[in-house]
């Protein structure tokens, strides 16, 4: 798809989304969203918190992660509401939230945006870590069949710290090439406020993708770390995306050509054009196509046209009244795909339709979808419906937010949330001793402020129950684009 030149189809009509679903009138506090969405990673911390830890319920835990390689790997977030550290998804949240503030972070108050920047801080500080020796990589710690076994808080744990290593030549591309991008990006959120931090952060990020080129493959096909990654963060759809996506952010942070050109070199042999209708931890290709389209509509970068087309025809497939539109919606408007943690699609299509509008009206352009003409604010409005929906504008009636609004869920799946605090229980609670609390009806003692949970099925059902992973478990990767989409409103919260 190419995008329709500037003003020269005043004739046009321009598309002004209206979707088929019910209406809904409230409004929107983003600004008290977005501060809550960012506390949220307070509440996922590893290792020793600071004194300024605002979700005082939480304490110090895994104190001594990486001890049987003699190396620090103490830090860092727990993904979701258990007690392991997979480090692919961790870089893809860290990748995400320093996105997040690359392109939204002047709009933010600057309380928040340091928050903001702490949390980055948090991640990458234990990134640099898990690349600090030569040609290796960890990419994992904890046991994740033996921490599922177990309902007990991270203050708690007594489980294995299993540590997970990748060797060269033994290949990682896939979570090389994604904490390439996290520190990439990164560097970019740090560079006003932190120089030599930004710094460090690119010249590493510039040598671990050496390490990720050079040694091609997915990390979970090794038989070490098969067992500890899979099914949990099994790289499903291939290594070759992370590394297009690492080189496009070292591209931008650096502007060093040999990224372009890598970029333009491989495009082809690395799917540039394959599976561009998601975008989550494991699959990067509408992320790369949004990402790089900005060389072509800010720059000139014809060269890397494809890409464009490619981002332009993603936005085309979540427009309900383009003929290439494939994407579902549930009755309610929530964009849906099948399988757990659906609000994970719903935030990042967000966050990558606020993205492109931004690219996109910068150049007094407009995406072209057959007959349709799709304004940048008509993507916004897109974005915003997911937002609102999200935030309680729906069938239930429910923030799906923890804190935010008047009604929430009260049963997350998150165990140091449902367990009773280590400041108001400071005894012992052993692995199988957590049973009692994961059983439990009762609301969770401690509020995670700011969780984003799983979400409600395709019929826009949601039933508070911690049992259900699936739809009442949160995760870093859902909260982080929605810090820069929250941004986005926050600023602008009369977009219509």
């Amino acid at each position: 798809m190419t995008s329709c030149p500037p003003l020269l189809h005043l004739t046009t009509a321009i598309l002004l989304l209206h979707f088929p679903f019910h209406v809904y009138s409230s409004n929107h506090d983003y600004l008290d969203a977005l501060s809550k969405s960012i506390l949220f990673f307070e509440g996922q911390r590893s290792g020793f918190l600071p004194q300024d830890q605002r979700l005082t319920w939480r304490a110090n835990s895994a104190l001594s992660d990486g001890w049987t390689y003699n190396t620090d790997l103490v830090g860092g977030y727990y993904d979701a509401g258990d007690n392991v550290k997979f480090g692919f998804p961790m870089a893809f949240t860290t990748t995400l939230l320093s996105w997040s503030l690359v392109e939204f972070g002047d709009s933010m108050p600057s309380s928040e945006l340091r928050n903001a920047l702490v949390a980055v801080r948090w991640a990458t500080d234990y990134l640099l870590k898990t690349v600090s020796q030569p040609n290796r990589i960890f990419v994992q710690v904890g046991d994740p069949n033996v921490d599922h076994s177990c309902w007990e808080r991270p203050e708690d744990m007594d489980t294995a710290r299993t540590v997970y290593a990748v060797d060269a030549p033994n290949a990682a591309s896939d979570v090389a090439g994604e904490t390439v991008a996290a520190l990439a990006a990164a560097s970019m959120a740090f560079r006003s406020s932190d120089r030599g931090y930004a710094e460090t952060l690119l010249r590493t990020a510039v040598r671990v993708f050496q390490f990720a080129d050079s040694y091609r493959g997915a990390y979970s096909d090794n038989s070490n770390i098969r067992g500890g990654a899979c099914p949990f963060y099994c790289d499903f759809d291939g290594y070759q995306d992370e590394l297009l996506w690492a080189a496009a952010w070292l591209r931008r942070a650096s502007q060093d050509d040999t990224y372009l050109n890598y970029i333009e070199m491989n495009g082809k042999t690395l799917g540039a054009d394959e599976n561009i209708n998601e975008f989550g931890w494991d699959n990067k290709h509408a992320g790369i196509n949004v990402l790089v389209s900005k060389e072509v509509l800010e720059r000139n970068q014809y060269s890397l046209e494809s890409y464009k087309a490619s981002a332009d025809s993603f936005m085309c497939t979540l427009i309900p009244e383009s003929s290439s539109s494939h994407i579902e919606y549930t009755p309610g408007g929530l964009i849906y795909k099948p399988g757990g943690s659906n609000l994970q699609h719903s935030t990042t299509i967000s966050f990558l339709l606020l993205v492109y509008a931004n690219y996109l009206a910068r150049t007094s352009q407009s995406v072209n979808c057959g007959s349709l003409f799709v304004t940048p604010n008509s993507l916004r409005l897109q974005a915003k419906k997911q937002v609102d929906y999200i935030l309680g504008d729906n069938p239930m009636g429910l923030s799906y937010m923890v804190g935010y609004g008047d009604k929430y869920p009260e049963r997350i799946h998150h165990r140091g949330s449902s367990l009773p605090s280590i400041k108001d229980h400071p005894q012992f609670i052993s692995c199988k001793e957590g049973s009692i609390y994961f059983n439990s009806t009762n609301p969770n003692p401690n509020l995670l402020v700011g969780a984003i949970v799983g979400g409600p099925g395709e019929d826009d059902v949601y039933v508070d129950e911690r049992v259900d992973f699936r739809k009442s478990e949160p995760t870093t990767y859902i909260n982080a684009p929605f810090v820069g989409v929250l941004a986005y409103f926050a600023a602008n919260p009369y977009t219509s």
